[in-house]
């Protein structure tokens, strides 16, 4: 018996070579099964969630894990940059199709001074900042910001490690003591030396963020704004679209078409953004940060986007066309946090899309996430509060833990607020809850990701 060849013979790419072996790594995984393309990825986890699509690499195995593979890309922003530096030479003297997204994109959202100055530099406003390098510039910076501010590594640190807000000039000192490490590349915050970045504080109404592809021949195509609620630095849910911010995506869709140019990206990528107003009360936006990946707050384009996030991912790497970017329907995605619900009762949720990662259960751990997109647009936010009564862990979805961060200042995204407040917050998106500084919040127009 013949058995037809599976792949047309001008397609010279047939597998992916993924960096990371999460969930997102996963996902990237199932949507290129359907395109033709298999995928490996270079993980030490061998029982990671992508292992149930392709072979798992350790990182001793990496020249093995190039040779399995005719294009790269990757799952995680904290990827080793040497290891992408590489597969981005090799591509070059034409020993593999590619590495996308470029090394400068990595370079840049592993480093917030970096990243920051490159906003400013595009003309893409954020919260005013200073890089501090001493004592001395902190004491400097905090005379130019204004209290509060908060003080953070521009390199490592996740979920408020890393960070620490200063209230008052009595907190200076202990701030610096807690930081300073980082600068000469001591200690565990980060291992390469780097300065500290100090942050303005600001009022905003909303979190929102956009994602984009961008094709290899340099087409761009953005999905609408969507709005984010965190707990502690965590992503909770995401609604898509968000609502009354068509008068923004112009403006945020400008931002990501320069960003991703100036990059000369290829691939997905997210940009997240704080909703301010002006003195005549008039709404804006301001850049927070990038992240170089397909994104939490786009999973729920699986099932409400024409093409998801993450097959147009995959459509940008191998040098297919992008698919269409606009929303099938408004939908919410909830993340599933640090235990499972029963899934018979989650899906008997009208218009509930589970996912899960198969991971084992951990606080606050991401495991899952859920989809609600019921057939009439009025359903959604009942359909999510039939599916809070079902999930284990209900942090930043239910009233009373919204309450409950209200009362604790969370930096940014650490705190999950309800729509009708306003939180005044530095730029950047993780939390500083959770590191040993002082806590501050204020609700209401006062100094309060």
């Amino acid at each position: 018996m013949t058995t037809a060849n599976a792949y047309p013979t001008s397609q010279t790419i047939r597998t992916i070579g993924i960096l990371g072996g999460g969930q997102l790594g996963m996902m990237l995984a199932e949507a290129a099964l359907p395109l033709g393309y298999q995928c490996v990825f270079l993980e030490d986890n061998a029982a990671c969630p992508a292992s149930l699509y392709g072979t798992v690499y350790h990182s001793e195995q990496l020249e093995d894990f190039i040779a399995a593979a005719d294009v790269f890309t990757l799952e995680f922003e904290n990827t080793p940059a040497q290891t992408v530096q590489k597969l981005a030479n090799l591509a070059k003297s034409g020993k593999n199709k590619g590495m996308f997204p470029p090394p400068i994109a990595l370079d840049v959202a592993q480093d917030r001074l970096k990243e920051k100055q490159m906003f400013n530099e595009l003309d893409i406003a954020t919260v005013p900042f200073r890089a501090v390098h001493s004592l001395a510039e902190l004491q400097q910076a905090c005379q130019d910001l204004g209290l509060p501010i908060v003080l953070k590594t521009s390199r490592g640190g996740y979920d408020g490690k890393g960070q620490y807000v200063i209230k008052e000039d009595s907190d200076i000192k202990a701030a610096w003591q807690a930081l300073k490490d980082a600068v000469s590349g001591k200690g565990s915050l980060t291992p390469t030396p780097a300065p500290l970045i100090a942050e303005g504080f600001i009022n905003f109404s909303r979190e929102v963020s956009i994602i984009a592809a961008r094709g290899q021949a340099g087409e761009v195509r953005c999905y609408e704004l969507v709005e984010n609620h965190h707990h502690h630095g965590i992503l909770a849910k995401t609604r898509a679209p968000a609502v009354g911010t068509s008068h923004l995506f112009p403006k945020a869709k400008a931002a990501m078409t320069t960003l991703m140019n100036h990059l000369d990206y290829v691939g997905v990528m997210a940009l997240e953004l704080f909703v301010s107003k002006d003195a005549q009360g008039h709404d804006y936006l301001l850049a927070n940060e990038i992240a170089p990946r397909v994104h939490n707050s786009g999973h729920w384009s699986i099932e409400g986007a024409i093409t998801s996030q993450f097959e147009n991912h995959i459509r940008a790497v191998v040098g297919l066309p992008l698919g269409d970017t606009d929303n099938i329907h408004p939908a919410i995605m909830v993340n599933v946090l640090g235990q499972y619900p029963d899934i018979k009762d989650a899906l008997a949720i009208d218009g509930a899309h589970y996912h899960s990662y198969h991971k084992e259960e951990r606080e606050d751990r991401k495991i899952a996430h859920i989809t609600l997109m019921p057939n009439d647009v009025a359903d959604l936010d009942p359909a999510l509060a039939k599916l809070v009564t079902v999930l284990p862990n209900k942090v930043g979805l239910d009233k009373t833990t919204e309450l409950a961060a209200n009362t604790e200042y969370a930096n940014s995204e650490a705190s999950a607020i309800s729509e009708d407040k306003t939180q005044t917050t530095s730029a950047a998106s993780e939390t500083a809850a959770t590191n040993s500084s002082p806590t501050v919040k204020e609700t209401n127009h006062k100094a309060k990701k």
